[in-house]
């Protein structure tokens, strides 16, 4: 208990007794006997029925001598008063509890016949059920030096320090020693201004003003480091900043969290003084307001931690948790015919039409399932799409839909996002010490991380972002700080071409301006289109007036019931958040967090030959393509990264039906969804739309003609010359283009000088 610096919180009167009648209240004595018998007689099953743990805390101290992991909801349950007391006030009850504990060991070890007696032991508290405030925007000015829950992200992780829980002082004229306690996490020592040996003898004070020096060799030390937690981004409210706060780490919790892990952090909640305080209102001449003191009463808040627990796929501690009704729900789901129809039709059903798209997007969101080498590496699971097309084609509604959908995402733009922002940055703080903060694919761990506008970004910060979509993990080698990130998520990103729609007139490399290294890293890459057909016109508008219609009767409902709730005078607030997120969505969530937790599909023999197969023949037919083209390669480049794709989109379609196996019909399904794709966009370009009927073939071959009377071989022409001759003559301005690209993709032509000049080869 020794290693606790038991001490007490600033400005706090809850430990006295009699501050609060309605607060029960335990004589030190009394807890430290009651905690001794709840570490003796607790039981996990109290009905007499067997299990491996019966007394569930005293089998944990004879494994585990140096820690101890304790629920608060089992304290309760063994005396209420007992539990209310250390919620309420725990830095004088959770010492008790560590004392209780080393007694408790020291009589097992005596017993034992084993006398040596453990030097330090750290309780650490948890709790089954969420109890007091579930956010930091709901903590108050009410909740200091009590027991608080709360959840969130950690962005950085300070260096190890070493904090003085006692402090050995020495009299330098009589030699007196003296020990001082330190104030708990990060209060300090008081060491008095006079020595106490001195005026025993009742003569006066000889020692003189501060005679004291500390013996550092002689005080006591603990392991110490200062963490950050940050609000979740699924808990902001919209248009507002995340909240974040200091949390402080001791013993056994130092140099456990790295940043960008979800934490639910259990600790007391402190306060301490704000060095430098200016207040706004007061003028900078006040001298009090300079040094800081016109600010006593003004104080920060912090978590003192005595409990944390590391969430694992979104949850804390432990996978997420089912009932046996939402359990045996999913299972009669996933045995329905056509279960790949009805999951894709609940993907954002307020779009029209992209069924491929919503196929991709469903595939991302179950994602495949990873793996593990023998030899320590590990391959993703993820999978990466992108959207590349014209405007106004909903591909930033994909983006909304993902991020709403998935448990854990983060939305960003990539205008606004540099490469600090996405992977990680060091910083330096107001101690001159180094630190890491993580950015949106750290924050987004086990999630989903939405990138709108990919093809703003500067290519120095897309080059960031390779090995987190990859290898998903961030190296950061910077300012002596040498470390690895995980990033194990999902990108969902959308672009536009460099001219702003897609330009059939122009080549597949020409309409993709992206780098090749980053394009193999999207497993499906889409070429969205704004064709342009009067019958899918019609029925584009029908669809988006009908969801107009639809959503203002809805809101017009709501509004109606909001009024004749608060005129019974009952409360709205939970049909209003009801309201935001529909039944459909709340279901596909619940069931494809149960799905990525429960099922890890593995390719079957007869599937991985079938696979094979065909990325074989997909390779040929590219290989082909490139020859043809006189040995220009594809804008998207067809490697084993696509190979593994094909293989983590057939692993997400047998996850969606709960299937381990992955059967020769997933690979089926996912190579028509992979040519549908990127195998598209690899065949994309201008030789692909001029496909000409017999008349247009004609009037082809006559403007064709034209073209090569006025340019001879060898010869070189202005473009924008020949185009306004042919004009006058009566051709069309389009038609004249699509023939020049036809002549130079067959190779009599060629264009000089970026395109102004037309140079006829043959």
């Amino acid at each position: 208990m020794s290693g606790f610096d038991a001490g007490w919180v600033a400005y706090s009167n809850q430990s006295r007794p009699g501050a609060d009648d309605e607060v029960p209240y335990l004589e030190k004595h009394a807890a430290q006997a009651k905690f001794h018998e709840f570490l003796r007689t607790f039981q996990t099953d109290t009905e007499g029925q067997q299990s491996s743990e019966v007394y569930k805390y005293s089998d944990a101290l004879i494994k585990d001598k140096s820690r101890l992991r304790v629920d608060l909801q089992d304290v309760k349950l063994f005396d209420p008063d007992l539990g209310a007391c250390l919620q309420r006030s725990p830095a004088e009850y959770l010492p008790l509890l560590e004392a209780a504990a080393l007694e408790r060991i020291q009589r097992t070890d005596r017993q034992d016949g084993d006398n040596q007696a453990p030097s330090d032991l750290q309780v650490f508290l948890h709790s089954s059920a969420q109890f007091g405030p579930s956010s930091m925007r709901e903590l108050m000015s009410s909740h200091v030096s009590q027991l608080v829950m709360i959840p969130g992200i950690v962005t950085h992780a300070a260096t190890r320090k070493h904090k003085a829980t006692y402090i050995t002082l020495e009299c330098k004229t009589c030699h007196t020693i003296k020990t001082v306690t330190c104030k708990p996490g990060v209060g300090g020592a008081m060491i008095p201004r006079m020595c106490d040996a001195a005026t025993l003898g009742g003569e006066g004070n000889t020692c003189g003003q501060d005679p004291f020096i500390i013996l550092p060799s002689r005080s006591k030390y603990v392991d110490q480091q200062q963490l950050k937690l940050q609000e979740r981004p699924e808990a902001v409210p919209t248009g507002e900043l995340p909240q974040s706060m200091t949390l402080i780490v001791d013993r056994h919790l130092v140099g456990k969290i790295s940043p960008g892990t979800r934490v639910t952090a259990i600790g007391i909640y402190s306060i301490y003084q704000v060095h430098n305080y200016k207040p706004q209102c007061c003028a900078t001449k006040d001298a009090k307001s300079k040094d800081g003191k016109g600010g006593i009463a003004i104080k920060q808040p912090y978590l003192r931690v005595v409990g944390l627990e590391q969430d694992i796929e979104g949850d804390a501690h432990n996978s997420p948790t089912f009932t046996m009704e939402e359990e045996a729900e999913f299972k009669a789901f996933a045995a329905q015919p056509n279960l790949h129809e009805r999951i894709f039709a609940k993907v954002a059903p307020n779009i029209f039409g992209h069924a491929d798209i919503k196929k991709a997007v469903a595939c991302l969101l179950f994602g495949g399932a990873r793996k593990r080498m023998p030899d320590g590496t590990a391959r993703r699971g993820d999978i990466n799409v992108l959207l590349m097309g014209d405007p106004s084609t909903a591909k930033s509604q994909f983006l909304k839909f993902a991020a709403k959908t998935a448990p854990i995402s983060v939305y960003t733009s990539g205008k606004g996002s540099s490469a600090a922002g996405l992977t990680a940055t060091v910083v330096k703080d107001s101690s001159g010490e180094f630190f890491l903060e993580g950015g949106a694919m750290v924050l987004a761990d086990n999630g989903v991380v939405c990138i709108d506008e990919f093809d703003k970004m500067r290519p120095e910060d897309r080059v960031a972002i390779h090995e987190a979509m990859e290898q998903q993990t961030i190296s950061i080698a910077k300012a002596g700080i040498t470390t690895m990130l995980k990033s194990r998520t999902s990108v969902l990103a959308a672009a536009n071409p460099p001219s702003g729609r897609y330009d059939d007139m122009k080549t597949a490399q020409e309409n993709i301006d992206l780098q090749t290294t980053i394009l193999s890293r999207f497993d499906l890459i889409f070429i969205v289109k704004d064709e342009r057909s009067m019958d899918r016109d019609k029925q584009i508008a029908r669809h988006v007036l009908n969801v107009h219609k639809n959503a203002g009767a809805a809101l017009e409902v709501d509004e109606e019931e909001k009024k004749s709730t608060c005129m019974r005078g009952k409360s709205i607030e939970c049909k209003v958040m009801s309201s935001l997120v529909t039944q459909e969505e709340e279901f596909l969530k619940r069931y494809l967090e149960y799905c990525r937790v429960k099922c890890s599909p593995r390719l079957t023999q007869r599937a991985a030959a079938n696979l094979a197969s065909d990325y074989v023949e997909i390779r040929e037919e590219v290989r082909q393509r490139a020859a043809g083209g006189e040995g220009e390669m594809p804008a998207v480049p067809i490697t084993v990264r696509q190979l593994e794709a094909i293989v983590r989109i057939s692993e997400s379609l047998a996850r969606m039906q709960l299937q381990v196996d992955v059967t020769e019909a997933h690979v089926q399904q996912a190579m028509d969804l992979f040519k549908a794709s990127t195998m598209d966009a690899v065949r994309a370009g201008a030789t692909e739309g001029l496909v000409f009927t017999e008349d247009q073939k004609a009037e082809m071959h006559h403007v064709q003609v034209q073209i090569k009377r006025r340019v001879s071989i060898g010869g070189f022409v202005s473009e924008s010359k020949l185009v306004h001759e042919l004009v006058r003559v009566g051709l069309n301005d389009s038609l004249i283009r699509r023939a020049l690209l036809y002549l130079v993709t067959c190779g009599e032509f060629e264009y000089r000088k970026e395109r102004r000049l037309i140079h006829r080869l043959q």
